[in-house]
């Protein structure tokens, strides 16, 4: 797997490593205070494959692995949003490690747009799921690093951003510059919510580094995936937002953009997932979980 490592840059700021999973485009991290060797897991990938609805956890153990070849002891297992692109191997993890799981608030607003999409008026009890729903503004320790918790809704109606000293995880936001940014048109999406989002973000001090949620080189010259950038960067020169642009041109653009774009392969799959932190659905009196698949809906 491609992994990279940021250094910290001084007290209050983390160690951050990005661990690549080409299979969809995703970006897991590992933040870690240098100091006291707390770390959080953000956005970890569940393996799946389409073709045979087989989970494995194959991405997630080799996260641990450097954790552990680290010295580093996970504290919390975060994820920025219930993600349609991939699962989420937060469950799993809560359990491998004793750490507390957490995501938004608002992913209970998720959960109910989503029963009505799967029919399914009981499901995602995501208060049992997830040990913390974080609200807008809250503030957590990751040693002695003081995280706060942004909301930045757009991609999704309750995705958060975690700001950790001067790095920031913001997900389904921005992409990298030469990509631009990231699609509004899922349920409860909205591109002018995001370009919301991004312009809070990029209020942020200009040397923050911004770690994104996904990368599909190859982009231009470019082969390699990439992940970070920093406020200035992304504001000088992001592809969809450089030099400054209207929310109305934004929107325009953002969904014209999105207008031309397919659904995730795993969406269907992943969102009954991820609403239940990771889990499968509850297995059948034959011991088998099932997928449940609306037909024509989107």
């Amino acid at each position: 797997m491609f992994t990279r490592t940021s250094a910290a840059t001084g007290a209050g700021s983390p160690e951050v490593t990005g661990f690549y999973d080409k299979d969809t485009g995703s970006i897991m991290y590992v933040a870690a205070d240098p100091k006291t060797g707390k770390a959080a897991l953000i956005d970890t990938v569940l393996d799946f494959d389409p073709q045979s609805a087989r989970t494995r956890t194959d991405s997630a153990e080799e996260v641990l692995a450097f954790v552990r070849d680290r010295g580093l002891t996970v504290a919390r297992v975060l994820d920025t949003h219930p993600h349609a692109d991939h699962m989420m191997a937060s469950h799993w993890l809560k359990r491998q490690t004793g750490a507390p799981n957490g995501i938004g608030e608002k992913t209970r607003e998720i959960a109910g747009l989503w029963r009505g999409i799967y029919n399914l008026p009981k499901a995602f009890d995501v208060e049992a799921d997830f040990d913390r729903l974080f609200a807008d503004g809250e503030t957590f320790m990751l040693g002695e690093i003081e995280v706060r918790v942004m909301l930045s809704p757009g991609h999704t109606l309750g995705s958060v951003t975690y700001v950790m000293g001067d790095a920031a995880f913001v997900h389904d936001t921005f992409m990298h510059v030469d990509s631009g940014t990231t699609r509004a048109d899922f349920p409860g999406g909205s591109s002018s919510e995001l370009y919301d989002s991004l312009m809070a973000i990029l209020a942020l001090p200009d040397d923050t580094r911004l770690f994104v949620g996904h990368d599909y080189p190859p982009v231009g010259d470019r082969s390699d995936p990439a992940w970070e950038a920093t406020v200035a960067e992304h504001r000088t020169h992001n592809k969809h937002l450089g030099g400054g642009i209207s929310r109305a041109d934004y929107c325009a653009l953002r969904d014209k953009r999105d207008a031309t774009l397919t659904l995730p392969d795993r969406m269907l799959h992943a969102l009954q997932v991820n609403l239940r932190a990771g889990q499968l659905p509850p297995p059948e009196d034959d011991g088998t979980s099932y997928f449940k698949i609306p037909a024509n809906s989107f």
